[in-house]
């Protein structure tokens, strides 16, 4: 418990968007010298793999956040039922949406028209099923399309940059729907409504997507929603995080989690997450 209580100080009891900003600037300064040295630190302290990487060299740290990985790395499941992981992650909480309510953590539940604004725009998630996926930070950081389909309106919202890490969801209440966050909503080919709420947390509140060509960030100033209409495949790079974090997925009623799925279980992006009705 000592040491839980000493890890939410340090991350948490500190002038958290001065520090994720600084972090930010620290990551995109371009020395191999310094990014080597820092690389080499964080393996110290972290089950940093690069192996699969197909960079081997890198000359910020910003670009080994974001890395990308050799073709072949990630299969994706071709099932056209089965939502793939849209990335790499540790399952933090999953199960049924009871309603419109979801545990961020045992004990601590949260609704969904909190986390995404608005009652009407959670609504096509009543009664379905969500799986949260926690990105730490030596993992590969980019999200893919966990279905084919179409991207249809992405909704930014400001907010805090709460650690995002199991021992602080057991301290603080409805965390995700106090950060910043960015939820991309989808369709299915087969209709289904899907989304994917990339939530921000301390060092790590940026996140860059592809199309539409958006990088949300704490100094970003709109607009905050975006319709669009993009046609994705499975498994096709839909941006990044710069550092780790959390992707909360939401699939409609009828689906169901695929059996692995489990407080704990370390996915990896294309793997089978939800069956779909």
């Amino acid at each position: 418990m000592q040491h839980e209580q000493l890890n939410f100080l340090l991350t948490n009891r500190i002038p958290r968007a001065a520090a994720t900003r600084a972090m930010g600037w620290f990551s995109r300064i371009e020395s191999p010298l310094l990014t080597r040295l820092s690389i080499a630190i964080w393996r110290r302290f972290a089950d940093l793999d690069l192996s699969e990487s197909r960079q081997s060299q890198f000359n910020s740290l910003h670009a080994c956040f974001t890395r990308e990985l050799k073709r072949g790395a990630r299969p994706i499941d071709g099932n056209p039922s089965a939502l793939v992981s849209p990335c790499d992650g540790i399952v933090g909480a999953c199960g049924s949406v009871a309603g419109l309510q979801v545990l961020q953590a045992k004990g601590f539940p949260y609704a969904l028209d909190q986390l995404f604004g608005t009652e009407a725009a959670a609504a096509p998630w009543r009664d379905g099923c969500y799986v949260t996926l926690r990105l730490t930070s030596t993992m590969y950081h980019r999200f893919h399309a966990p279905c084919d389909g179409c991207i249809e309106h992405v909704t930014y919202i400001s907010g805090d940059t709460w650690n995002v890490n199991p021992i602080a969801l057991k301290r603080i209440e409805r965390l995700f729907c106090l950060n910043e966050r960015a939820t991309i909503r989808l369709r299915s080919s087969s209709g289904m409504p899907i989304a994917l709420v990339s939530v921000a947390a301390i060092l790590v509140a940026s996140i860059r997507l592809h199309d539409p060509d958006l990088r949300l960030h704490l100094r970003y100033r709109g607009p905050n929603e975006v319709p669009c209409d993009v046609a994705v495949n499975k498994g096709d790079e839909l941006g990044w995080f710069e550092h780790g974090s959390t992707i909360i997925v939401f699939a409609p009623a009828g689906s169901r989690l695929a059996s692995k799925v489990q407080l704990g279980y370390r996915v990896r992006m294309g793997e089978r997450l939800v069956d779909l009705p």
